[in-house]
């Protein structure tokens, strides 16, 4: 599968691909509902977003931002994913392989820095609530969207570009998905520029936007610890569903750090496929069901929109 260029292998074989026999239909099947799942839920709770004036705050509109990432990711992972369950061969192109990476690094990337700027509403509304609307009017929302969206790009971005630069002597990737440091693994020459470069984005697409809500929710525990049971409740009910998203990325984000640490035949396959999902496939779906579900103000538009009666207390 090479061809006369200088960089090497013109197509990737991606081997942790196994031949299921019938199963594959069966995965294929799963696999689709999950995907059309996943679009289902946050194409519907974007929707109402835009749809219901009175959603258009900040938080919410944070909200529909991580519905669309969560489209974007999945869209740049599930059809490819899809197309090779059915497949007897598992090669992808070059061009197709960097295309998947960038998509998938910047869509995880993307999560990071959204929740980092929900952190930073949810510390203005509890610990500044007087100042809220004035520091979270809509330029400065602007500001920040714009901020989320361009650094991730442009940094995962460079990160790929230095990777496709890079004269490769293989062409096999022991995953289930294009991933940048098994393609620079592949490197016939030195990578010490494109593994500094990694950490450094590393650092600061990943560890800076986890300290900084770390950081935010620190300082919404000291304000909470001096306010009232009530002021408490209110906080914990606008908190919560971004603690838990938060809390269920980092998990994932972590495990797909601490995967590229080892080989697949150090693990069993089974268990490095999982973790290696887990932030492509339970995110998309966990956020639209945690915020939906969790926030009363979308629940109860949701059900309106749905003509789901609300429960009424007997007696």
């Amino acid at each position: 599968m090479n061809n006369n260029n200088s960089l090497g292998p013109f197509y990737f074989d991606l081997t942790l691909f196994t031949d299921q026999g019938a199963l594959r239909y069966l995965f294929f099947t799963l696999c689709l509902l999950l995907y059309a799942a996943i679009v289902s839920a946050n194409v519907f709770m974007i929707v109402t977003i835009c749809l219901e004036r009175s959603l258009h705050q900040p938080m919410y509109i944070f909200i529909s931002c991580l519905s669309v990432n969560s489209l974007y990711g999945s869209a740049g992972f599930f059809p490819r994913f899809m197309v090779d369950l059915l497949s007897d061969t598992h090669l992808i192109s070059r061009p197709a392989c960097f295309i998947q990476i960038y998509v998938i690094y910047t869509y995880a990337s993307y999560e990071l820095t959204i929740l980092s700027v929900m952190a930073y509403d949810r510390y203005v509304a509890v610990c500044q609530p007087l100042h809220y609307h004035s520091k979270m009017s809509f330029r400065v929302v602007r500001n920040l969207l714009i901020i989320a969206w361009f650094y991730p790009a442009f940094a995962c971005g460079l990160v790929v570009s230095l990777a496709g630069c890079l004269p490769l002597c293989g062409n096999k990737i022991h995953r289930v998905f294009c991933g940048n440091w098994s393609v620079v693994r592949l490197s016939c020459v030195d990578t010490t520029l494109n593994n500094i470069v990694g950490r450094i984005i590393t650092v600061t697409t990943i560890f800076l936007p986890l300290i900084f809500v770390l950081y935010s929710y620190l300082c919404i525990l000291l304000v909470c610890r001096r306010s009232s049971s009530e002021f408490r409740g209110k906080a914990l009910q606008t908190c919560l569903p971004h603690i838990v998203t938060f809390v269920n990325y980092s998990i994932s984000i972590f495990c797909q750090l601490l995967l590229n640490r080892f080989e697949p035949d150090e693990i069993n396959p089974l268990v490095f496929i999982v973790l290696s999902l887990e932030f492509l496939i339970i995110c998309p779906i966990n956020n639209p069901l945690v915020y939906g579900l969790n926030l009363p103000q979308i629940r109860g538009i949701i059900f309106k929109r749905l003509k789901i009666p609300k429960t009424v207390p007997a007696g």
